[in-house]
């Protein structure tokens, strides 16, 4: 059997979003170690990689692993019906057809139950290797959410320059151009507000805005993204959560897609 009670609805509300318009149907796969999604986009152009640790979780139980075969449009209606401050549990028996969703005001005698229907989706797991990368950004997450919304207007790819101290994002389209310089900097005060650039080689790669735009959603999760980048190779987009991560692995565009 699994039982997993959040503190708080909205960070499961808030993970849901920031994937579900990138991939429709997909595999929580739950087990010991936490609750583990792996997806791919239907243009196979973006990995999603999440692992959600016990630790996030106010109570956590898994006998053994279990597969919740989710349709994330409708997980998202139902996560919708209760308050971000309610408790969430997600309950599935060893051989579910159900999921049950339970929200339970903290303030009030209220208890909000619903049952999701499951579904039968293949897909593969993939062994993603850890690898060295040419570069390393770790900027504020809210930055890095405008900069590609901002951009998405003008162009439907985004080019991402990296040298020693800077970091330069380029659109180039048929109204116009624009482009945002963010210089290495370090915010004493306030360390989630800095910008630090770790290189190894510089990089100049491009890529899709929608994908971009689609992973910026997870800017609420996190203070802080990761930009892990290697010339001619999938980027990495990591958002931290409590315990645990939300990873993109997005390949680049090139010339002859342009």
């Amino acid at each position: 059997m699994f039982d997993g009670k959040f503190t708080d609805a909205s960070l499961l509300k808030k993970l849901v979003e920031a994937i579900k318009d990138s991939v429709k149907l997909c595999n929580f796969n739950v087990n010991e170690s936490g609750l583990n999604v792996q997806a791919i986009d239907d243009s196979r152009v973006l990995l999603i990689s999440l692992l959600v640790e016990p630790e996030c979780f106010h109570e956590y139980r898994c006998d053994r692993s279990i597969v919740l075969g989710l349709d994330l449009e409708s997980f998202n209606k139902i996560l919708k019906q209760g308050n971000n401050d309610d408790y969430l549990t997600l309950t599935a028996e060893d051989e579910p057809d159900n999921l049950m969703v339970v929200f339970e005001d903290k303030k009030k005698e209220r208890i909000s139950e619903f049952s999701l229907k499951l579904m039968d989706i293949d897909s593969d797991v993939l062994n993603i290797d850890e690898m060295d990368h040419d570069c390393v950004i770790t900027m504020p997450s809210s930055e890095f959410s405008k900069i590609v919304r901002d951009m998405k207007t003008l162009s439907e790819s985004l080019n991402i320059v990296v040298t020693k101290d800077s970091v330069k994002f380029n659109a180039d389209g048929q109204i116009g151009t624009g482009s945002v310089i963010l210089k290495s900097f370090t915010d004493m005060e306030n360390p989630n507000e800095s910008i630090r650039i770790a290189l190894e080689k510089p990089v100049d790669l491009s890529f899709g805005a929608k994908y971009l735009n689609d992973i910026a959603k997870a800017a609420t999760l996190s203070s802080t993204v990761s930009l892990k980048l290697t010339d001619k190779a999938p980027a990495l987009f990591e958002f931290k959560l409590p315990s645990g991560h939300l990873r993109y692995y997005l390949a680049p565009k090139f010339d002859d897609e342009e």
